[in-house]
């Protein structure tokens, strides 16, 4: 096997440093993935990008978060790499617990490994209560529980799996993103393990969730899906009586 770090990024200059150098610790390759950053950000993925081991993928414009994975993911692919991991430039997720999503990867290479957060106190509420109305939504998708949690930016794709999957997904992606491909990879019949992972939400930590464009982004996202569902209902059912629940 030979996996990739992969990192969007936008406008996370103060962060994404530290996160590049926790992926060189674990001897992990790392393409970034520039999603139309701001001229002090894009200076500092120029700097990062001057190691060997770090490369740099330039979208033009800021085209979300879904959109710069893809990109990323496919890059990943045709520079003949089989798995990337997935992980956020702001830095919430706990590096420490790399090593075991990467024992996972290759306890399971079919698999897709994804996280679930434990939140310490940092956590607003209203995110809580945001992400449990989703995991309902994904719950009557799947007709399962087999995803934990489908909004947690820390995950290791498959890329041979992943690939034929991205061909369903809109071109322009960007919250709903993570969401959306792990329901399509269950759909695909990817095995999905998840893992938990410490999440902490820093007080000056940068955000670039939009209440009103990112949600509604997210309701036509869990509609497009419910009716993708309809369509596969006997063979979700078939699934869920078999026992893969």
């Amino acid at each position: 096997m030979k996996p990739v770090a992969l990192v969007p990024v936008y406008n996370h200059a103060a962060t994404v440093g530290a996160v590049v150098q926790s992926l060189h610790e674990l001897a992990l390759p790392v393409i970034l993935v520039d999603d139309g950053s701001d001229a002090e950000c894009a200076a500092a993925l120029d700097a990062l990008a001057t190691a060997s081991a770090t490369s740099l993928l330039r979208q033009p414009t800021n085209g979300g978060k879904g959109s710069a994975v893809i990109a990323g993911l496919r890059e990943a692919h045709a520079r003949g790499y089989s798995h990337a991991l997935q992980l956020d430039a702001d830095g919430q997720h706990d590096a420490a617990v790399l090593p075991a999503f990467l024992d996972a990867m290759h306890a399971a290479p079919q698999a897709v490994i994804a996280s679930f957060p434990r939140y310490d106190v940092s956590v607003p509420t209203g995110r809580l209560l945001g992400r449990y109305a989703t995991h309902v939504w994904v719950w009557i998708n799947t007709l399962s529980r087999r995803i934990r949690d489908s909004m947690c930016g820390l995950r290791i794709y498959p890329l041979a799996a992943t690939l034929p999957v991205l061909d369903a997904m809109p071109r322009e992606s960007r919250m709903e993103f993570d969401t959306e491909i792990l329901v399509r990879l269950d759909w695909a019949g990817v095995p999905i393990h998840n893992l938990p992972i410490p999440v902490r939400y820093p007080p000056d930590g940068v955000s670039h969730f939009r209440l009103w464009r990112d949600n509604a982004r997210i309701s036509w996202m869990h509609t497009r899906l419910f009716f993708g569902m309809l369509r596969r209902l006997p063979w979700l059912l078939g699934r869920h009586f078999s026992g893969q629940r």
